[in-house]
């Protein structure tokens, strides 16, 4: 018997708390040792991961609400218990409802998260992002099996991205395609047939990633002032925590330009690579934690995605974020000062990560001398 993988520690309360993998397990069993009937089998599966979903998510607000700026655990957390959601309906499909006993080489899947979900980074409401990947053409069995998945996640009311994509078309569509090919940069893998996996990752990288870098940053360059102009400027009374200027894509575009350079997993990497000073990284990962704590508390205060910090989510986010009056000065002033104080830390570690890449002979001058042309 393979020993059970090791619980994550890093989460914001203990994993069990997150999610109890052995008794959601157990109760499984117990269901399916009641009943043949798929369906029947399917509907106690939803019914089982609604209670750990919701149970899941009141221990990790909870946490939250006593640590409110451990934002990092927080979004591992919401990460890790979608995996095992995942996992599990992946599991239950593949081995009680679309059995496969002698699989041909063309019937196998890999299942990956993408996006800010395969960052391992969710905030409360934040979408599953996954892509279902084959050999070759879909199969029938892999058709099903992706269908049945999606409805059970759909019943758990998981908002649910996703896109079934064989190795070549994934080569293909990202070639022109700069989202899809960041999602690339970006995917994990959840479940399934790892050698498929490996084969994507090393096409990726030998036929798609090397020699491209300076149409990557370009394009992402492009994107961040389409994003910029359209959320005006960086001082808004009403800023956007994830799109406005800086806001979490911002930090999120310097890291993808650096993982599509220098492959690293963490922004710590560029240390070594002498993209970022250690006082650099500090305040990268400084306005980072207070950006993700904002936009986690958002959510939890409204139950949606909501990304703009309005007036009166000001107030309420400030209060639950642990901000007091000082100094004559409301709590939610000294929270928002914060805000704009991590913003412009943003907008300087662009600057001073860009000048190393021109530096580096990575990035057209002519991308920095229009990126740092400034409105008076």
């Amino acid at each position: 018997m393979k020993d059970a993988p090791a619980l994550p520690s890093d989460l914001i309360c203990a994993a069990n708390a997150v999610f109890d993998e052995a008794a959601v397990a157990e109760l499984m069993a117990q269901s399916l040792a009641q009943t043949d009937d798929p369906a029947l089998a399917r509907t106690a599966l939803v019914d089982i991961l609604k209670t750990a979903n919701a149970k899941g998510r009141n221990a990790i607000a909870d946490a939250l609400a006593q640590n409110p700026m451990a934002a990092h655990a927080a979004t591992r957390s919401y990460s890790w218990l979608t995996d095992c959601l995942l996992r599990t309906v992946l599991t239950f499909v593949t081995e009680h409802v679309h059995t496969l006993p002698t699989p041909t080489d063309s019937e196998r899947i890999a299942v990956y998260a993408v996006g800010g979900y395969g960052r391992g980074e969710m905030a409360p409401q934040s979408d599953v992002d996954l892509l279902f990947l084959t050999p070759y053409k879909i199969t029938a069995w892999a058709e099903s099996v992706i269908e049945t998945t999606l409805y059970v996640l759909w019943d758990l009311k998981l908002k649910v991205g996703h896109a079934s994509r064989t190795v070549k078309e994934c080569l293909r569509l990202a070639t022109d395609d700069f989202t899809i090919r960041t999602a690339l940069l970006e995917k994990r893998f959840i479940f399934g047939d790892a050698p498929l996996a490996e084969t994507l990752r090393i096409k990726l990288r030998s036929d798609l990633f090397e020699g491209t870098a300076r149409e990557f940053i370009e394009a992402k360059l492009a994107e961040r002032d389409v994003r910029h102009q359209k959320q005006g400027a960086r001082y808004k009374v009403e800023p956007n925590v994830k799109e406005g200027k800086g806001g979490l894509r911002d930090l999120q575009s310097l890291f993808w330009i650096a993982k599509y350079i220098y492959q690293v997993d963490r922004v710590r990497d560029l240390i070594g690579h002498g993209m970022l000073t250690e006082d650099e990284f500090d305040r990268f990962a400084d306005a980072e934690n207070f950006l993700w704590a904002t936009r986690c508390h958002l959510h939890l205060a409204t139950g949606r995605a909501a990304e703009q910090l309005t007036f009166d989510l000001q107030v309420e986010v400030a209060h639950r974020m642990g901000y007091a009056g000082t100094g004559g000065q409301r709590a939610v002033e000294v929270f928002m000062q914060d805000y704009f104080r991590h913003a412009t830390a943003v907008g300087d570690l662009t600057r001073i990560f860009l000048t190393k890449l021109e530096a580096a002979h990575v990035k057209p001058e002519a991308i920095l001398q229009r990126l740092f042309k400034r409105k008076r």
